[in-house]
């Protein structure tokens, strides 16, 4: 019987895969905490715990008419990104995947009307930069699986999307971490004001102090395990446009229980602005 062995939120913003020489450029000298914050949660949680798979809910994939994990064995290649090619450019990616867990996924929603999960092989489809930024600094021998974002889902499909996830890894043999691949508030800068809001202190450049405030109280909340204060926050945090419509934490949280969760998150690195979005990455222990 399978189980959930950690979870966490994590950014997976570009700056992350930059060389030192341009993030410290970018941020008046310092480095990002991100950066050592994504290495220390590897060395401290995620390696230890010897997970079997790692499932990522990838924010960039956006699909409409259901949710779909990838069911490859296998996915290799090069990538560049279409939305930053100038930093995100011809990076190599290796990954085992996890068939019998995404078949299994999909299988839980045969059955139901209620919701549409599907499994894809296809070789062609693509791979976002949510799952690839995270393999320098995450990936071992784990398998490696991503999810999609429901477009038309809202809160209730997201948290049940992950209750069925947690269904689906207790019947197969795996040890599982979910990785919640994301940010908080996610409003940029215009293209005129960009340039000006490019380093970290979120006091200075998260995008309104009010998206600041929100996700400081979020961040809290996750701290404290009181995840059933998020879910009711939720309409509220949509007004600061969530990455992923949060779909990444609600699928996440779904997977450890919903609103009965209680796990505490211990944060690896601070909280920063990127862009004038809001970015940490919160472990819990399961």
């Amino acid at each position: 019987m399978g189980k959930i062995v950690g979870a966490a939120l994590v950014s997976h913003v570009p700056t992350l895969v930059l060389p030192e020489e341009d993030r410290r450029e970018m941020n008046n000298g310092d480095d990002t905490t991100l950066f050592a914050g994504l290495h220390q949660l590897r060395a401290d949680k995620l390696g230890p715990i010897e997970a079997d798979t790692v499932i990522v809910i990838d924010t960039h994939w956006y699909t409409t008419i259901e949710h779909i994990v990838a069911s490859h064995d296998h996915r290799e290649g090069i990538y560049t990104s279409e939305e930053l090619p100038r930093g995100m450019k011809q990076m190599v990616y290796n990954m085992k995947g996890d068939r019998e867990l995404a078949e299994a996924w999909a299988g839980t929603s045969t059955d139901r009307e209620d919701t549409w999960i599907t499994d894809i092989d296809d070789p062609y489809l693509p791979v976002h930069y949510p799952t690839l930024n995270l393999l320098p600094f995450l990936q071992g021998d784990e398998n490696w699986v991503s999810a999609s974002i429901c477009q038309t889902a809202d809160a209730q499909d997201f948290l049940l999307f992950g209750e069925l996830l947690a269904e689906a890894i207790a019947k197969v043999d795996r040890r599982v971490v979910v990785l919640a691949s994301g940010g908080l508030s996610h409003r940029f800068w215009p293209l005129r004001e960009f340039r000006d809001h490019e380093a970290a202190d979120p006091d200075l450049h998260i995008r309104t102090p009010e998206a600041a405030a929100a996700d400081r109280y979020v961040i809290q909340m996750m701290k404290d395990g009181n995840h059933g204060a998020i879910i009711d926050f939720y309409p509220e945090f949509r007004q600061h446009g969530p990455e992923g419509k949060f779909g990444h934490y609600l699928t996440m949280v779904g997977a450890l229980g919903g609103r009965d969760c209680k796990l505490q998150g211990t944060q690896f690195g601070e909280y920063e602005a990127v862009a004038g979005t809001g970015q940490t990455h919160i472990w819990f222990d399961v």
